[in-house]
């Protein structure tokens, strides 16, 4: 269990210290806060194969002795349900102005303002499912355990930065700014108590549950990430800031190994 509460303390906790920085740098240009995102991405990425999809294929279950294929396909069935689900979750989103404390006029009348905040939802959207991949990933052993936990806290600083601005911008006071930003960090201790307890109920589902968790979150970086880094004029700066997000949790995964 104190595995558990210092993942869970880490990652809520990257989040906010990213989002005091990002009330100290209020203005971060477009360029710099693409290639963060960017960095930010390549370390998902690297998370959720390297962390989830790929233990999950060697992980043992009894579930698939019953034929050599049937874990592959299980493992593909699970990442695709699990990104199935981020996108039926983004469907479902909540009206943005009664988060925001912004008039529903002003929503409607001001398509940059509701671009800004579907990108803010969307990070807050792919917290429970990355809160649930590293609390799934806890149940594996050693130091692999922690290499999910980590990247996700990693990415999870300049992350909670590139969320304060756009809020600012939008019109959106600190202070909800700032519990926005607590809420979302706290979606993540939710998602991880979630994620090791449903790893908890049977090995049998761990690599399932593994791929769901992987899926979810290489859904997240396809779909908002990534666009979202493409949609100012950076891309090349953002492709080699997601290179070197990839490699970065690569390395410390080899070096903890």
């Amino acid at each position: 269990m104190t595995q558990v509460w210092i993942s869970a303390g880490g990652l809520c906790g990257a989040t906010l210290i990213g989002s005091v920085l990002g009330f100290l740098i209020k203005e971060l240009p477009h360029k710099w806060n693409d290639t963060i995102l960017g960095y930010c991405a390549g370390i998902m990425l690297a998370a959720s194969t390297l962390g989830l999809i790929v233990p999950a294929f060697e992980a043992p279950s009894p579930l698939f002795h019953s034929a050599a294929w049937l874990p592959c396909a299980m493992v593909v069935v699970s990442v695709m349900v699990g990104a199935f689900f981020l996108n039926v979750l983004d469907l479902v989103t909540p009206h943005l102005h009664h988060i925001t404390g912004l008039e529903a006029e002003r929503h409607r009348n001001n398509a940059s303002i509701n671009h800004v905040l579907l990108f803010v939802m969307a990070i807050a959207l792919h917290k429970l499912p990355e809160g649930m991949a590293a609390g799934v990933s806890l149940h594996e052993a050693g130091d692999a355990s922690w290499t999910v936990s980590f990247g996700i806290a990693l990415q999870n600083v300049p992350e909670g930065m590139v969320i304060i601005a756009p809020l600012l911008l939008a019109g959106v006071k600190p202070l909800r700014t700032f519990l926005i930003s607590l809420a979302i960090g706290l979606l993540e201790v939710v998602g991880i108590w979630l994620g090791f307890g449903l790893g908890n109920v049977s090995e049998a589902l761990l690599p399932i549950m593994l791929g769901f968790a992987g899926g979810a979150m290489l859904y997240v970086t396809s779909d908002e990430m990534i666009p979202e880094t493409h949609a100012h004029g950076y891309q090349k700066q953002a492709t080699y800031a997601l290179l070197l997000g990839f490699m970065t949790l690569l390395c410390m995964e080899r070096a903890f190994a």
